[in-house]
């Protein structure tokens, strides 16, 4: 939750463009919130530093004080970085994963960022989002995209894809095979151009080499989170590969190019 607070106010990219490492002062002007929620900036980024999401450094010519500054973790999380984990990177990098596609929701989507996103690129693309009644309740469709209130374990509206963005790791093994198999009875068979659209993390092997060792180390933290804060984990390719047979699919396909995490399409014949 904190990160994901620190992602939506744009604080890493907001201490990337300041160029050194960055006043507490200074964050807290440069950042969209209200005086009232100032003095909480200080304490978000204290759990973020401690988590190594970002550190304490020296700020040039500044007689010692300290700033904050960007770590390989938080380096991960900038908007036109190369390899982050933002949902422009989706769709800069893999636009052949929607190529073909009449129609997509994407469950669990809260306001609809990532939708937004995708109903834009591919103007074609009827793109829903669906969540729980009240978070979807009050934004009105528009253009392409349009807002279904309801609960991914009981009933997924039918589309050509089902996406699932940073979903499953938040949910038991158990679940995952609920919530795959709802998704299952959505869409249709792999010939006809259905499938389910994942982006999740993809734990790596812990023999890949020392090059590694930062990613690895992120990714087990994630897991802990994962399994103090909820019912879930994060899952390797056999982890995954269980799931999706369990629920009734037959075959996936891995693209590993958002860092932390990667893109998995899974399909049934």
């Amino acid at each position: 939750m904190s990160l994901k607070c620190a992602i939506q106010l744009g604080i890493p990219d907001i201490i990337h463009m300041h160029g050194q490492p960055m006043a507490l002062a200074q964050l807290i002007d440069a950042l969209p919130i209200n005086n009232a929620k100032a003095p909480f900036v200080y304490r978000l980024m204290r759990i973020l530093i401690h988590s190594g999401f970002f550190i304490k450094a020296k700020i040039p010519d500044n007689e010692g004080q300290e700033g904050y500054a960007l770590t390989p973790a938080s380096k991960l999380l900038l908007a036109n970085d190369p390899f982050s984990l933002t949902h422009t990177m989706v769709i800069k990098n893999c636009k052949d994963v929607f190529m073909g596609l009449n129609s997509l929701i994407d469950v669990g989507g809260g306001t609809g960022t990532v939708a937004k996103a995708i109903a834009d690129a591919f103007p074609h693309l009827e793109c829903s989002v669906l969540d729980l009644p009240h978070v979807v309740d009050g934004w009105e469709s528009s253009k392409n995209l349009a807002y279904v209130g309801g609960d991914m374990f009981e009933a997924i509206p039918p589309a050509d894809a089902v996406l699932l963005k940073w979903i499953l790791h938040d949910w038991s093994d158990e679940e995952c095979v609920q919530i795959l198999r709802k998704c299952k009875e959505a869409i249709p068979s792999k010939e006809k151009g259905g499938k389910v659209i994942i982006i999740d993390m993809l734990l790596k092997s812990q023999q890949n080499g020392d090059d590694d060792a930062e990613a690895i180390e992120t990714q087990l933290f994630f897991d802990i989170l994962m399994m103090v804060h909820a019912k879930g984990r994060e899952r390797n390719e056999k982890d995954w590969e269980k799931l999706f047979l369990e629920a009734g699919f037959n075959g996936y396909k891995i693209t590993p190019v958002l860092g932390l995490r990667s893109i998995i399409e899974v399909y049934y014949y």
